[in-house]
């Protein structure tokens, strides 16, 4: 067995090593710089923004599923310079999972639904759904939210403090007692929060990009549109890319490593690591919704911008071309870049 083992409650565990100090440092500043910019997206569509449409109702909500995480991330911080010890309690840890729960995985549905709002408004533009009624929108939001506070609920009474040597654990890899608990949850959660949402968002894209690519753009207005939803669509992959994946691959590693190979102290330190790391990482999607909100509603844009005159930024729009920007494109691309713009 590993020289490395500690003997705890009669058992032998890995001890836990203390954490690079860089990353509460880029926590801080991630979720620091999310708030900042979520508060002012909700702040433009309080009260900047008078009429949503249904895709900016989903915008909206994973505007606040950003917001919401905010409170953890100042306990988080402190819980890794202090080398994974929580000195706040055991309310506050179940607190903190609770948050970090519904946020991430709020965030996954709702992009989401505006990958699949995204699709229906532009590639079947001519049908009549329910994603384009603003009805139907808040009903499936408000489910998302009680299915999801539902889990988090669970999550807070299972999802317990532990005492490790001098260390007080709170959703730590090194709490034996939960690892069977950990295993199946990450599984659980696995299939249903990241790889179906995953694989319905490629598969709406992928099409979408299929549709948009044949629209014509021989004028300003179709260039410009064309442009903005490639972009949101770039943006969009990023997340999930770059923010939910490496926390999905760092957390079911840390399952399997602690589940089958709990005496290897170096590959559970290293996964450990991964894992904190991950979750800055997925913190970073609130610093990057905001762009969606640009990208994806001419209103939130223009109503940006209008604010932003406010206090002495100003933009200037290109004089657009003249001539007839229409007879150029067909009725299904006009179809399309009006779906476009209100999606």
């Amino acid at each position: 067995m590993n020289s490395s083992l500690l003997h705890v409650n009669g058992t032998f565990s890995c001890p836990a090593e203390p954490q690079s100090i860089i990353i509460p440092i880029f926590l801080i500043l991630v979720f620091l710089g999310g708030f900042i910019l979520n508060s002012a997206s909700l702040w433009i569509f309080c009260f900047r923004i008078p009429r949503w449409n249904s895709g900016m109702i989903l915008q909206f909500h994973l505007a606040l599923s950003d917001v919401m995480v905010t409170p953890a991330a100042p306990f988080m911080a402190i819980y890794y310079s202090l080398g994974s010890h929580w000195p706040f309690g055991p309310f506050l840890c179940q607190l903190k999972v609770f948050l970090l729960s519904t946020h991430l995985y709020s965030s996954i549905y709702f992009l989401m639904l505006i990958s699949v709002h995204r699709y229906v408004a532009v590639v079947h533009y001519s049908r009549v759904s329910r994603m384009k009624r603003k009805e139907f929108v808040h009903k499936l939001c408000l489910g998302v939210w009680f299915f999801l506070f539902i889990k988090g609920t669970a999550f807070f009474f299972v999802l317990e403090t532990s005492q490790v040597g001098n260390h007080t654990k709170c959703l730590s890899i090194y709490q034996d007692q939960l690892t069977s608990v950990y295993f199946i949850m990450n599984f659980v959660l696995l299939v249903p929060g990241f790889l179906v949402p995953f694989a319905i968002s490629v598969t709406c894209y992928s099409l979408l990009v299929s549709s948009v690519s044949k629209m014509k753009t021989n004028t300003l207005k179709g260039k410009v549109i064309k442009t903005k939803s490639l972009k949101m669509i770039a943006v969009c992959m990023s997340i999930f890319v770059a923010c939910f994946t490496p926390l999905h691959v760092a957390r079911t590693l840390g399952v399997v490593v602690k589940r089958f190979f709990p005496s290897s102290c170096a590959l559970l330190t290293q996964v450990e690591s991964a894992y904190y790391i991950s979750w800055t990482l997925a913190g970073a999607n609130c610093c990057l919704d905001p762009l969606l909100y640009c990208f994806g509603s001419e209103k939130f844009n223009e109503s940006f911008k209008s604010s932003l005159n406010r206090i002495g930024f100003r933009f200037h729009r290109p004089a657009a071309p003249r001539g007839r920007d229409s007879t150029s494109q067909s009725m299904t691309t006009r179809a399309g870049t009006t779906a476009l713009q209100e999606a």
